[in-house]
């Protein structure tokens, strides 16, 4: 039946409604998996009122929802900075979007947006259609851009208020009709919006402009002989702006539709669709409310499901390089632009010179919009691929890179489309280097990593066997070679390299067609878009800022160290009797266990004993010099060649400054890792390691600032396992190791004996880690009994701690893995089995939720701090574990601290409220180890 007279087509503006449904109920959260749910349920409820309420004699034959489709419309081509002052997405409302629109499908109301026009334009385009075939429309909505669609055929109805918006209701608002809205509009401006309008008049002026010159170009060409002389040079000089921002409010009455109003009729909701929804979504009282109106039972609705039942994955076709093109003309890639555009998403890769993003130079860019597609786009690569000493001449049948670039970049910074990447921080990097920054995208690795940390690595080649049906990906090897005779990606010959380059971004678009469902399945959505997406700018900035370092200062040291080693080589040789390789375990085992005959040789199946740390350390406390001396030469040894040596070969030429690595899945508790150079493990308590961090400094003008969390694990643990009198003590400020050694051994804490105290500390920071009582004697040097004395009496005095561990221990044994307080998943394997590995299975289990939780706030902490610190002049440099470290200009250090201290200790909030308060410790200087 074609839509016509006696037709009503009911127009909800449905991104209004999740705006007011968001701003309107406190923060929710879905109990299974922590998923912020609270606009999508008061949406939901919205919905289900406008269905109970939409019936009688005006009830409508026709209804849809209109969604935005992006934020970037044709209105942004016309001025670019419209709508550029809105604050970004709360990130908590960012999942909740796609989760609305699936309502409404839920609901069996037609769900509507379009790609370049605004709701506002579809629901101008709709109600003038409905009006033009006869019929009728009400638009569902108090927004005050939507007046100007009122008159013959068309009204508005305000949700909340529940009650008509006609004529009358403009003229209070406007001071004019709605067929002269739009001139007030454009007139007066929006500050919201960033539509300019006329310097200094409002609204009411506005009206009386129009009203007294009937319409806006009247006006304009009339603006002359208004007699007030700034009025009448504000219409003048602003003329032009005023037209532009008549173009920006006016309504696009003409937007295209792939659907007609017939297309649009009334249906009743699927009671079984709709169930199955709500209940997904926890919504308990809705489901029932539902339930009831359809006389069905409602469904059972469980906090944490048993088991969760993963959907079933699309079954897509086997991957065929066949598909596979090689871009070379500018008309193919407009036309994969276009393709993109209509598609919303694509699958990016960039083939590079090399690893290290702060050097390498771009050599292609693949690009993958779904199964079946490929594209390469080379542009570097270089002549002569057969050796090292080819001339560098680029090779034929290549775009230029400057020209690629801007033709992708409106794309690849486009909010409406998504990109996809498998370790985008990579990617990401090399292309703001070229003056692009990426956004939206998702990332399959970080998406492996929030379902299976701990459970296997998350390369794409071992994520493509395991997900896409032991699909093995093209070697790279293949193509460069290795060892000496590897040659550059840029050598590579085109045809070969897009073939590979391709793959890499079909599969990358696969891997995240198969992870996207598992994440909601495995309660892990909110982990990854909380503590994993957006963790890739924020360690982007902070790897190409750097930190500057004085090379002297490390040229000094290696030569102290090379002296100190030389000392101790002689110490070693004479201790010894005779000169060995002291790097050189063989020859050291046999020397400790053979010819000098110690106790405790344990040899392995080469038949050569083992000389690790510990055992030198077991050694070491029985009061041996010579292996007391080689742990003292080990230690310098590496000091010298992992930081005062390999440090000055890592200072970038261009910069000054040596750029370290994060790696986001470097640990399964969400630990970072930091790679070339590792600048996480220098030691903190020693002399040696104090005077590497000298190194690092400050520019002129500025100081380093060091800001590290107190005790958080210890914190962390307190809450989690509930320990009054380890809360209280927290919350008192009371010296914690000291409330423990009094709580243990009955002694004061005034006066108390250092060493005491050390042992409480040992016994504190040991129970985190699950340790043993014969790994606190060997940290005690005390005899075995009496560390598990210690441990035992430890475990009395707070029984709590082993009611945790026991309860974790048995969650992981059922589940599989453990979460921490922030829904990060951490899997365990091996807890179930028997055997020497089961007890580092158990250990791991207890520490992972306590560290994991540790890691997910100082990353909450550092994803706020960009936005906390934009206007200091300071940036964030380097993240080690529990401290963050700052260069900040002199004048504002003081205002860093603050600012940085009330992000770190409010990191947690609001998804969780510690039971204890988070110290930060803050310090600055002209160099790291000043700060620290």
């Amino acid at each position: 039946m074609s839509f016509g007279k006696g037709h009503h087509l009911h127009l909800i503006d449905g991104s209004a409604f999740i705006f007011r449904a968001y701003h309107a109920l406190p923060p929710l959260t879905r109990k299974s998996d922590g998923l912020p749910i609270g606009a999508v349920a008061g949406f939901c409820n919205m919905l289900w009122k406008y269905i109970q309420d939409a019936g009688g004699a005006d009830a409508p034959t026709h209804a849809a929802v209109i969604f935005d489709h992006s934020s970037k419309t044709f209105r942004n081509e016309i001025y670019p900075a419209y709508k550029a002052n809105r604050p970004d997405l709360p990130e908590d409302l960012k999942p909740q979007f796609p989760l609305t629109r699936e309502a409404t499908r839920a609901f069996n109301i037609a769900c509507i947006e379009t790609e370049g026009y605004e709701a506002d334009d579809i629901i101008a385009t709709l109600a003038c259609k409905a009006r033009e075939a006869g019929g009728t429309a009400t638009i569902i909505s108090s927004d005050k851009d939507l007046m100007q669609l009122i008159g013959d055929g068309v009204d508005m109805m305000d949700p909340m208020k529940n009650k008509p918006i006609g004529p009358d209701e403009v003229m209070e608002k406007f001071g004019v009709g709605p067929d002269r809205v739009v001139d007030v509009q454009a007139l007066a401006g929006d500050a919201v919006d960033n539509v300019p309008g006329a310097p200094g008049i409002g609204i009411k002026t506005a009206a009386l402009l129009i009203q007294e010159y009937g319409d806006l170009e009247t006006l304009l060409e009339r603006a002359a002989e208004i007699k007030q002389p700034k009025r009448r040079q504000t219409l003048i000089d602003n003329a032009e702006q005023i037209r532009i921002s008549k173009q920006l409010v006016q309504l696009d009455c003409e937007t295209p539709l792939d659907f007609t109003l017939e297309t649009l009729e009334v249906k009743d909701p699927d009671a079984t669709t709709l169930l199955d929804f709500l209940a997904q979504m926890e919504f308990r009282t809705l489901t029932t409310r539902v339930a009831e109106r359809f006389r069905v039972d409602a469904p059972v609705i469980q906090d944490k499901p048993a088991a969760v039942a993963v959907p079933a994955a699309e079954k897509l076709p086997a991957i065929d390089h066949g598909h596979y093109v090689t871009i070379r003309e500018m008309a193919q890639l407009d036309e994969w632009i276009a393709q993109i555009r209509s598609k919303g998403a694509v699958a990016i890769d960039t083939e590079t010179t090399g690893l290290d993003e702060m050097v390498a130079e771009l050599v292609g860019i693949s690009l993958s919009t779904g199964p079946a597609t490929g594209a390469y786009i080379p542009v570097g690569h270089v002549e002569g691929s057969a050796d090292l000493f080819s001339s560098g001449a680029l090779a034929a049948g290549q775009l230029p890179l400057a020209q690629v670039l801007a033709a992708l970049k409106p794309v690849l910074e486009d909010p409406a489309i998504l990109k996809i990447g498998q370790n985008v921080k990579y990617d990401w990097k090399m292309l703001a280097r070229h003056g692009i920054r990426m956004t939206p995208y998702d990332d399959t690795m970080l998406m492996s990593y929030a379902l299976n940390a701990g459970e296997h690595n998350h390369g794409m080649d071992e994520l493509a066997g395991l997900y896409l049906d032991g699909h093995k990906t093209l070697p790279i090897k293949d193509l460069i070679g290795s060892g000496k005779s590897q040659i550059s990606f840029a050598q590579v010959p085109i045809d070969a390299a897009s073939a590979y380059a391709a793959e890499d971004a079909e599969v990358t678009w696969r891997l995240w067609h198969a992870f996207r469902p598992l994440l909601a399945a495995n309660a892990v959505t909110t982990a990854y878009e909380v503590l994993e997406r957006p963790m890739v700018p924020v360690l982007a900035d902070m790897e190409m800022a750097g930190i500057k370092v004085d090379t002297d200062h490390l040229s000094r040291m290696s030569n102290a160290f090379a002296q100190k080693m030389a000392g101790l080589e002689d110490e070693i040789h004479t201790l010894a009797g005779s000169p060995f390789n002291i790097g050189s375990p063989k020859q050291l085992g046999e020397i400790l266990f053979d010819r000098m005959g110690l106790q405790g040789g344990k040899q392995g199946k080469t038949g050569a004993y083992s000389t690790s740390a510990d055992v030198l350390e077991d050694l070491a406390a029985e009061g041996h010099d010579l292996p007391a001396r080689v742990l003292d030469w080990r230690q310098i040894s590496k000091l010298k060649s992992t930081y005062t040596d390999a440090l000055q070969g890592h200072v970038n030429p261009d910069t000054g400054r040596v750029h370290t690595s994060y790696s986001i899945t470097g640990a399964q508790t969400g630990r970072l890792a930091s790679t070339e150079p590792n600048l996480q493990n220098i030691p903190v308590r020693t002399e040696e390691g104090r005077r590497i961090r000298e190194a690092f400094i400050a520019t002129p003008g500025h100081k380093i600032v060091s800001l590290d969390y107190s005790q958080i694990e210890l914190r962390i643990l307190a809450h989690v396992a509930d320990i009054p009198a380890l809360k209280q003590a927290f919350r008192d400020g009371i010296d914690i190791h000291a409330m423990t050694a009094s709580q243990m051994f009955g002694v004061p804490v005034e006066g108390m004996d250092p060493m005491i105290r050390r042992r409480a500390k040992a016994i504190n920071f040991g129970v985190i880690y699950g340790i043993s009582g014969f790994g606190l004697a060997r940290n005690l040097r005390i005899p075995r009994a009496e560390a598990q004395a210690f441990i035992d009496t430890y475990f009395q005095r707070f029984p709590e701690i082993r009611a945790y561990m026991d309860k974790t221990v048995a969650d992981a044994k059922q589940q599989g893995f453990v979460r921490t307080l922030f829904g990060r998943r951490i899997m365990t394997p091996g807890i179930n089995q028997n055997g020497p590995a089961a007890g580092g299975a158990r250990r791991a289990a207890i520490n992972a939720p306590i560290q994991g939780a540790a890691a997910d706030i100082i990353r909450r902490a550092m994803i706020r701090m960009p936005d906390a610190i934009r206007d200091l002049p300071a940036r964030m440099l380097l993240q080690v574990h529990d401290e963050l470290v700052f260069e900040v200009e002199d004048k504002a250090v003081d205002a860093l601290i603050q600012a940085a201290r009330g992000i770190m200790e409010g990191a947690p909030e609001p998804a969780v409220k510690l039971a204890v308060p988070l110290v930060v410790d803050a310090g600055q200087g002209t160099n790291w180890a000043a700060a620290h």
